[in-house]
């Protein structure tokens, strides 16, 4: 099968995957494991197996972030970080990703829609769980951080979240938590969770499931976003002093910078990584490579789809039109293998942003389609009709596993951070610097583990901005950061400006407004 025929495929299979799994009203249905004798599919009795549900839990939200259609796109294509630009007829799709570069969606988006469905169907079957009375405290504690991180992404995305009680029966409608309540409602479940769960230090074992520096990361994260959340506009300083004392007592639990930055991306035992989800990261590796870069076990290549803009590119040091290894760049940049230091290490892909002239595993450039060489250029001149190898590619999860032992073929990892300590450390010096202190010191300790990286003799919100771009693209955290910075509705490139700040939040789908009379759709849609 044709990689353009595979990647369709997919894409339509996981939509229609999407539409029969969807329940914008949170109905109760069979499959749900609950077991109903009251009247209207009351009398809720618990889910038969806690445990199993759990783990089920953990796997579904695990497959949400693993696609690159919802929650994905919804965080990293809507901002500066990512374009999908249309070559040729590939990657059209009927104007979807160009609709979230451009800020140009509407509430029947397909995207918008399955990132909706998805959080909140998390929501209900961690409610489940909480509510069964055979669930063990470890279980409910796990669950009620699990429901608070997808509360939470339903809040940050969507404002208001639809909520519904185990024992209301389909024909309840579900209520609707304002976002200031919402917030109120992942705090107490938070502060739960830290209650009942275990304390890890750092390691792989340790941090594919809650803990208790799992909850208090994501409580650091809701404080240092609250002035959003509450609509005060004003980050108060009791907030920010929460973030410091939160990321203070994660490092005391041994999690701190790791140097070797991509490294940390390996499904290895690290420093950094505080929480990684059950994720096939398939489509982080294949999403941004060309169809002729490939390896032992995926000769079809990439999907060459996803690359970056010019402009984000440029935030990093080094020279501006080259990325080879040994070019001088910093660290974090990454580098392409060139003629001299291609190998089958890394099986000739790079690591980082990709421009400039490719090369195979044996120092060979590779073609592209054509049977030219295959150049990755830095610009794109627009959303439409570019050529193959058009835009700067990125790639952070790389197609070598170095924990692989059978001959190179990769076994797709199931390993995807969505908490690190970096992050946290970035926090706390945000935190400092909204309460008025200077954060270049902590800064700069950071650029200091991250090799070919100089000190910043000053720290503004730009560029502390700027810092997190560096430090975290494509994590998922960069259009909450642009949110939080007042940033989200400025001008990037093919983008036209809108300044509506009303953008900052997505509209609620509309078959859940048409499903519940209780939601209200956000305003400007």
């Amino acid at each position: 099968m044709k990689l353009e025929t595979y990647k369709k495929f997919v894409f339509a299979s996981l939509f229609i995957i999407g539409l029969t799994l969807s329940c914008t009203d949170l109905e109760i249905e069979g499959t749900d494991s609950i077991i109903s004798d009251g009247p209207g599919g009351g009398g809720f009795s618990g889910v038969a197996e806690p445990a199993t549900a759990l783990n089920d839990l953990y796997n579904k939200v695990g497959g949400d972030f693993a696609t690159q259609e919802t929650m994905y796109a919804l965080s990293e294509v809507t901002s500066d970080e990512l374009l999908i630009p249309t070559r040729g007829t590939d990657w059209g799709d009927n104007g979807v990703w160009r609709q979230l570069h451009t800020h140009t969606w509407t509430p029947d988006h397909a995207f918008i829609k399955g990132a909706w469905n998805n959080l909140n169907q998390n929501i209900f079957r961690a409610s489940e769980i909480i509510e069964t009375t055979s669930s063990s405290p470890s279980i409910v504690a796990q669950a009620k951080f699990l429901r608070a991180f997808n509360m939470f992404f339903v809040m940050d995305l969507f404002g208001s979240v639809p909520f519904r009680e185990v024992d209301e029966g389909p024909e309840v409608n579900p209520t609707v938590l304002s976002r200031s309540e919402a917030f109120d409602f992942i705090e107490s479940d938070l502060n739960d969770a830290v209650s009942g769960l275990s304390s890890v230090g750092p390691g792989v074992a340790n941090v594919g499931t809650a803990s208790v520096e799992a909850a208090k990361f994501l409580l650091a994260k809701i404080y240092l976003n609250a002035h959003i959340y509450k609509g005060t506009g004003t980050a108060e300083t009791a907030d920010m002093q929460q973030v410091i004392d939160l990321v203070d007592e994660i490092n005391a639990s041994g999690f701190d910078i790791q140097e070797g930055y991509f490294q940390i991306f390996e499904p290895t035992d690290d420093s950094e990584t505080i929480l990684f989800l059950r994720s096939d990261l398939g489509a982080r590796i294949w999403n941004s490579l060309h169809y002729n870069q490939n390896t032992p076990d995926n000769a079809g290549g990439g999907w060459n789809g996803f690359s970056t803009l010019a402009e984000f590119y440029d935030l990093f040091e080094g020279d501006p039109n080259t990325n080879y290894a040994g070019d001088g760049q910093e660290e974090r940049r990454g580098f392409v293998p060139d003629a001299a230091t291609a190998d089958n290490i890394n099986l000739g892909i790079g690591y980082g942003f990709l421009i400039g002239l490719q090369y195979n595993e044996d120092g060979t450039p590779l073609s592209n389609r054509q049977g030219q060489p295959l150049v990755f250029t830095k610009e794109l001149t627009s959303l439409v009709g570019n050529g193959e190898a058009d835009g700067v590619r990125i790639i952070k999860y790389h197609p070598h596993d170095p924990t692989d032992t059978d001959d190179g073929v990769n076994s797709y990892r199931q390993h995807q951070i969505l908490f690190r300590y970096s992050d946290a450390h970035l926090m706390k010096a945000e935190a400092m610097m909204r309460m008025g202190d200077d954060p270049t010191t902590l800064v700069n300790e950071l650029r200091a583990s991250r090799a070919d990286t100089d000190p910043l003799p000053s720290v503004t919100e730009e560029t502390f901005l700027d810092e997190r771009a560096r430090e975290l693209y494509i994590e998922f955290w960069r259009r909450n950061d642009l949110v939080r910075f007042g940033q989200f509705t400025a001008p990037w490139s093919l983008k036209e400006v809108t300044g509506d700040p009303n953008m900052n939040l997505f509209p609620i789908p509309a078959t859940a407004l048409l499903s519940n009379p209780n939601l209200v759709q956000n305003p400007g849609y």
